[in-house]
């Protein structure tokens, strides 16, 4: 399976405005059109695709008929600390289920995955877990919680100091570049997203299962 790659301008605004925010790390004010207080702590999210599943009965089958349970991950919350030289980031999330036959008690396992992606496609780590869903006699619905942990080292979450003076220089009006968005230079837009993390939860599908999301 494939995770989402992530567009270069996405990963950028993603970093300002998701994961634990922590003010004063990077403030872009200085009349570049941009406002923005970016965190080292990876941008919670997940990818397109793995955020439901749905097993058949019998399995091989695709038919809307033979739909047997129906997974959702939803409501992703990310708890991160910053503290010494990584930045771990605690992800939890909840598991909606609904299945078509209520007789009879029944317990389903669902596999996960937690990834660590850099700059939008470099996959650093990725950890497998599941979620067991308990479904009582008679009932359509269950629901379960997952969690995991995403651990980004903090030197590679950490712009280059050269980097961090370019886009926090004061500019002046009259400066040839008073009006120029220092993210439309290459470098700086690069090492932007060189340190730009994200921490993706879905479910671990089969190559069928993917393309049964995508097609659908």
């Amino acid at each position: 399976m494939t995770l989402r790659k992530t567009a270069v301008v996405a990963a950028i605004a993603l970093a300002g405005l998701s994961g634990c925010k922590r003010t004063g790390e990077l403030d872009v004010t200085q009349g570049v059109g941009i406002s923005a207080v970016r965190s080292a702590c990876p941008v919670a999210g997940v990818p397109a695709g793995t955020g439901d599943i749905t097993l058949f009965d019998p399995p091989a089958s695709r038919e809307a008929k033979a739909i047997d349970v129906v997974a959702t991950l939803t409501n992703l919350r990310a708890n991160c600390a910053e503290g010494g030289d990584t930045i771990n980031s605690t992800l939890t999330f909840d598991v909606q289920a609904r299945r078509n036959t209520t007789q009879g008690a029944r317990t389903v396992t669902l596999p996960y995955f937690v990834s660590v992606v850099r700059g939008g496609t470099q996959v650093v780590s990725k950890r497998l877990g599941q979620v067991t869903l308990n479904f009582a006699d008679g009932a359509a619905r269950a629901q379960a919680q997952g969690q995991g942990t995403a651990i980004v080292d903090r030197a590679a979450a950490t712009l280059p100091q050269e980097t961090r003076n370019q886009i926090n220089r004061r500019r002046k009006p009259g400066d040839q570049d008073a009006a120029t968005d220092p993210l439309s230079d290459p470098a700086v837009r690069q090492a932007v997203l060189a340190a730009t993390f994200e921490a993706l939860v879905g479910f671990q599908l089969t190559d069928e299962q993917l393309k049964y999301n995508v097609t659908r």
